[in-house]
């Protein structure tokens, strides 16, 4: 049974230098994340991404892994979620998944995916999981 999760979150991104000019010459960039989910799911989680922008305007792509840990429903673990995204010419396309085996304590066996909205600058978020038991 696939259960829903809602909420808020803030995120606080940090820039991290890039490792050589080539890097940031390419448009390439690195960012740690810090964040803080309300509602369903309180948690705070932990973060590092990786960007690369392009000559035209609104196109870009990023990948991210990040540990959250919380409290799901009342259950209390951890887990992580893989992040790739592309934008288009300012359309974007996101997955958010929760990395296979990843759940810890009472979140062992999570499985699902997030949408994130971002509405007048607040961010919001829509957590589709499974939890079933493991061997």
């Amino acid at each position: 049974m696939t259960i829903e999760a809602n909420g808020t979150f803030e995120v606080q991104v940090n820039v991290q230098k890039a490792d050589n000019q080539e890097a940031e010459s390419a448009k390439l960039g690195r960012m740690s994340l810090e964040k803080r989910f309300h509602g369903e799911l309180q948690a705070t989680s932990v973060g590092e991404m990786l960007s690369v922008g392009t000559e035209i305007a609104g196109s870009a792509g990023y990948v991210a892994m990040e540990r959250v840990n919380g409290t799901l429903h009342g259950r209390t673990g951890s887990f992580a979620l893989q992040h790739s995204g592309t934008m288009k010419r300012g359309e974007p396309q996101l997955s958010v998944t929760v990395v296979p085996d990843s759940g810890t304590g009472q979140l062992v066996g999570l499985a699902g995916d997030m949408t994130i909205k971002i509405v007048e600058g607040k961010h919001f978020y829509e957590f589709r999981y499974t939890l079933t038991a493991t061997a």
